[in-house]
């Protein structure tokens, strides 16, 4: 049975940030290490190498493949910064379209820069994504 290659690591996230070059890419991270850690209340956790989560879920598919893995993220990329809303089944049309320049991915928010959007309102998807994983994956 396969099992997710991407799991916590001991590297602090505030240093994992400070580690990137592009200061727009940077003090966007700084902003959203905070955002997310006083939206969800847990305490950000590197998982890989360059992937920030917050909360855990076990997860288990009906083709065996089971696991832990972050319940919302986000990542600084060098194209962009990646916001994860778990697990992107549901539609969020309405609030994204209140949100600003974005892309969208299954489960994946791309955005450019945070000046890009509305931040109360990638709030409310944030928290959106949250409630839509709790019925899901009850904590």
């Amino acid at each position: 049975m396969a099992e997710n290659k991407t799991k916590p690591t001991q590297l602090a996230p505030v240093e994992f940030i400070e580690s990137i070059d592009h200061p727009t890419r940077r003090a966007d991270a700084l902003a959203l290490l905070e955002l997310m850690q006083r939206v969800t209340g847990w305490d950000p956790v590197m998982w890989g190498a360059s992937i920030i989560g917050y909360g855990t879920y076990h997860y288990k598919y009906d083709s065996g493949r089971e696991g832990e893995f972050m319940r919302t993220g986000f990542s600084p990329r060098k194209a962009n910064m990646v916001v994860y809303i778990m697990p992107g089944y549901t539609d969020f049309s309405e609030i994204l379209g209140r949100l600003g320049k974005h892309k969208l991915g299954k489960s994946c928010l791309y955005i450019n820069k945070l000046a890009d959007v509305d931040l109360d309102v990638l709030e409310e998807l944030i928290r959106a994504g949250l409630a839509d994983m709790e019925k899901k994956y009850p904590l």
